[in-house]
C-alpha cells in the first residue's frame, strides 16, 4: 500500500474530477462515488445504510466510518487515509464523518456494527390469530361469461357485466388491458374486485383478496397484511424509513424536500419503495404476489402523510405549520408508485393539524374502547415526534412534541435502533451498572429503551446531578474524545452531550403533557389513565420514564403500553368502512394546540430542563 499523506497535510489538491470505487466488505457491496460526492450522498444514492440522523449536515457524528485503504478528502483540503503503522504494528483505519470528507481514490470502508445491526422491534408486532370486524371496501365476485361468438360478439367488459347481473360504472384501465388475455387463459372465468362501483381488477378465480396495512414512521416502517374475506392477519413485517438517510427528524427532511422538486421526489419514491418492499415480502410469504393487494391503507404523522402524497411541505415546516389537507384520502396506488393491484385505492388517514397526524388518529381509533370509558386520560405515543392527546369526557385536545430521535437512540454518540447487540436495559447493583442485551451478546449501542434506564440508573448511582452534569471521578466516569461519559462497555459510553440530549426530549414532552392539562384545568393527579402507545411506549421502563421525569409522578397502575396502536388502528380502518368514518369523525373532533408559539412554554421547557426527584411506586 502507498504511504498516505498525514492529517496535518492541509493542502488542498483540485476538485476530483472522475468516480472512485468504495468498497464494503462487511456488506459484500461495491459502490462507485461520483465526483463531488461525500461518502455519506455516495452511499445514500446507492441505497447502502449509513446512519446519518441529521440527514448530512454534519451535525450528529452518527455517520463515523473507518478508512481502511484509500484516501479522503475532508473539507478543509486535508487528505487522509489509514493511519501510517507504527513499529511493530500494522496500520490502523482512520475514523472519519462519512459525510463529511470525499473520496480521492478507491477506498475499502467499514462501517460501525451498530448501523448494520438488523431491526429486531420495528412496529410490526401483531396479536397471533387477530381477527377484525370486516366490512371491507373492496369485494369480489367469481364470473363464469360464455365465450364471443359471432351471434353473440358483445365486448368483453359486458359480457363481464351481463354475467355479474349489476352493474358497475366503471373498469379501471389496466383492468381493461388485463381483461380480454385473462379471460381466455381463464376458460371465461374471472374474479373481479370491485370497490364501490369501480372494477379495479381482475384475476383468475379464486385468487387471494388481499389488503395491506402501513403505519409509515419516521424511523420505521410497518405493514400488516389482512385476508379481506375473512378479516385475518396473515403476516407482518417492519423496516427502517428509507428517509432516515435524509435526516432522522422530520424537519430535516421537510428542508431536504424544499430545496427542489427532485429532492422530494426522493423522499416519495423513498417511501414508496419501502411500502413496496413490505408488500412484496409479505405477500411472498403467504404464497400470493403484490398484485392480489387490492386494498391499501396508510396512517403517518402529517410530514410523512404528505411527503408520501407528493403534497407541498414548506407551509408546514414554517409556523403556523399548515398542513395542505386534513382530510381523508383516497388516492389510485399507481399514483403513488405502489406496486400493488394497479387499479387499487390508497386510504390515507386524516390529519389533525400541525404534525400530528394520521398515525395519532389511528391510535386513539385503536385505544377508544379505553379512553371512551374513562372520565380522563392521556394519550401519549413517544417518538422522534411525540403527539399527545388529553381526553377529558370526550374531549379532546391535541399537541404534538418536536421531542428529536435521542428516545430513540438518535443523536447519541452510540446510540442505535433496537437491534442486535442493542444495551435494553440499565440498571444499578451494588453501586455500579449493569446491562441487559438484545439476543444476549456482547454491547455495541445503546437503543431507546436503554438510553432511559441509563439516565435513571446514572441518578440513581449518584453519577448525575440534579442539572444534568456527570459527576467526574465516579468509577464509571471518564473522558473520552475530549467530553465527560459514562463507560458502560468496551466502546459504549454516554456523553454528556447525550444526556443534555434527553433533557431536551424529555422537557419537550412533559411541557406538552402539562400545558395541556393546564388547559383543561386539570392536575396530573386528576389523570385516570396514561396510555402509551408505539414500540417505544411499549419497551421502555415506567418507572425509569417517571424517575427521569419524562412522565408523570403517578403509580404504576395508571399507566398502560398497549404498543404499536397506530398500526392496530390502520388495519381496522383497512378491514372496515366503519372504522374509517370512525376515525374521521375522531379527528375532526380533536382541537389541535400549538404549544411551541404559546408564551408560557419557554418558562414550562426550563422549568422540566433538569431532573426531578420522583417517587417511584
Amino acid at each position: 500500500m502507498q504511504p498516505q499523506p498525514s492529517s496535518s497535510d492541509r493542502s488542498a489538491p483540485a476538485p476530483a474530477t472522475e468516480p472512485h470505487r468504495l468498497r464494503f466488505p462487511q456488506l459484500d457491496r461495491e459502490i462507485v462515488a461520483e465526483p463531488g460526492e461525500t461518502i455519506f450522498q455516495s452511499a445514500r444514492r446507492s441505497g447502502l445504510r449509513i446512519v446519518g440522523a441529521c440527514g448530512g449536515r454534519g451535525a450528529c457524528g452518527t455517520c463515523t466510518v473507518q478508512i481502511m485503504d484509500g484516501q479522503v478528502q475532508d473539507g478543509d483540503g486535508r487528505l487522509m487515509g489509514p493511519r501510517p503503522a507504527r513499529e511493530g504494528q500494522e496500520a490502523r483505519g482512520r475514523w472519519v464523518r462519512a459525510c463529511q470528507v470525499r473520496p480521492r481514490a478507491d477506498c475499502t470502508i467499514e462501517v460501525e456494527p451498530r448501523s448494520l445491526a438488523p431491526v429486531v422491534r420495528a412496529e410490526a408486532e401483531a396479536q397471533s390469530h387477530e381477527k377484525l370486524v370486516l366490512d371491507p371496501a373492496v369485494a369480489c365476485v367469481d364470473l363464469s361469461v360464455p365465450a364471443a361468438t359471432l351471434e353473440d360478439p358483445l365486448s368483453d367488459a359486458d359480457r363481464l357485466l351481463r354475467a355479474a347481473g349489476r352493474p358497475w360504472t366503471a373498469l379501471d384501465i389496466a383492468a381493461a388491458r388485463q381483461l380480454p388475455p385473462m379471460l381466455r387463459s381463464a376458460d371465461w372465468t374471472l374474479n373481479v374486485r370491485l370497490h364501490g362501483q369501480e372494477a379495479i381488477g381482475i384475476a383468475p378465480a379464486g385468487a387471494p383478496l388481499l389488503g395491506l396495512a402501513v403505519d409509515l414512521g419516521t424511523t420505521n416502517v410497518a405493514g400488516f397484511l389482512i385476508d379481506l374475506r375473512t378479516g385475518t392477519r396473515l403476516a407482518s413485517l417492519g423496516i427502517e424509513n428509507p428517509q432516515t438517510s435524509w435526516g432522522a427528524d422530520v424537519i430535516s427532511r421537510i428542508n431536504h424536500a424544499m430545496r427542489d422538486a427532485a429532492s422530494a421526489e426522493h423522499l416519495r419514491t423513498a417511501a414508496a419503495a419501502a411500502i413496496n418492499a413490505i408488500a412484496h415480502d409479505l405477500a411472498q410469504a403467504v404464497g400470493a404476489s403484490a398484485a392480489d393487494i387490492v386494498d391499501v391503507a396508510v396512517c403517518g404523522n402529517t410530514a410523512m402523510h404528505h411527503l408520501l402524497a407528493g403534497l407541498p411541505v414548506r407551509q408546514l415546516g414554517r409556523a403556523p405549520f399548515v398542513a395542505a389537507l386534513r382530510e381523508a384520502m383516497d388516492v389510485k396506488a399507481r399514483d403513488l408508485g405502489l406496486s400493488v393491484c394497479p387499479g387499487a385505492y390508497v386510504h390515507l388517514a386524516p390529519n389533525v393539524g400541525g404534525f400530528v397526524g394520521g398515525d395519532h388518529v389511528s391510535a386513539l381509533l385503536a385505544t377508544e374502547p379505553t379512553w371512551s370509558s374513562l372520565a380522563t386520560a392521556l394519550v401519549v405515543d413517544i417518538g422522534t415526534n411525540t403527539e399527545i392527546s388529553l381526553i377529558r369526557r370526550g374531549e379532546i385536545v391535541t399537541a404534538s412534541c418536536p421531542s428529536g430521535p435521542a428516545l430513540e437512540g438518535g443523536h447519541i454518540a452510540c446510540g442505535m435502533r433496537a437491534a442486535e447487540g442493542a444495551v435494553e436495559r440499565v440498571a444499578v447493583k451494588d453501586g455500579r451498572l449493569t446491562l441487559a442485551v438484545i439476543g444476549g451478546g456482547k454491547p455495541v449501542g445503546i437503543c431507546g429503551s436503554g438510553v432511559i434506564d441509563t439516565v435513571a440508573a446514572l441518578r440513581e448511582a449518584g453519577e448525575l446531578g440534579d442539572a444534568g452534569r456527570l459527576a467526574a471521578g465516579h468509577p464509571d466516569v471518564a473522558e473520552i474524545r475530549g467530553q465527560c461519559a459514562a463507560v458502560l462497555a468496551k466502546d459504549v459510553y454516554f456523553t454528556q452531550h447525550d444526556i443534555r440530549a434527553v433533557q431536551l426530549a424529555k422537557s419537550a414532552i412533559r411541557t406538552g403533557m402539562e400545558l395541556l392539562l393546564k388547559d383543561m384545568h386539570l392536575a396530573e393527579s386528576e389523570l385516570d389513565r396514561v396510555i402509551l402507545a408505539g414500540a417505544f411506549g411499549a419497551y421502555i421502563d415506567v418507572r425509569s420514564a417517571i424517575a427521569i421525569g419524562l412522565l408523570p409522578d403517578l403509580p404504576r397502575e395508571k399507566f398502560e403500553q398497549v404498543g404499536n396502536a397506530a398500526g392496530l388502528g390502520i388495519r381496522q380502518m383497512l378491514a372496515a368502512r366503519g372504522a374509517r368514518v370512525r376515525a374521521a369523525e375522531i379527528a375532526s373532533s380533536c382541537r389541535y394546540v400549538e404549544l411551541s408559539t404559546r408564551t408560557e412554554f419557554q418558562k414550562t421547557f426550563m422549568h422540566n430542563i433538569g431532573f426531578k426527584r420522583a417517587r417511584v411506586s
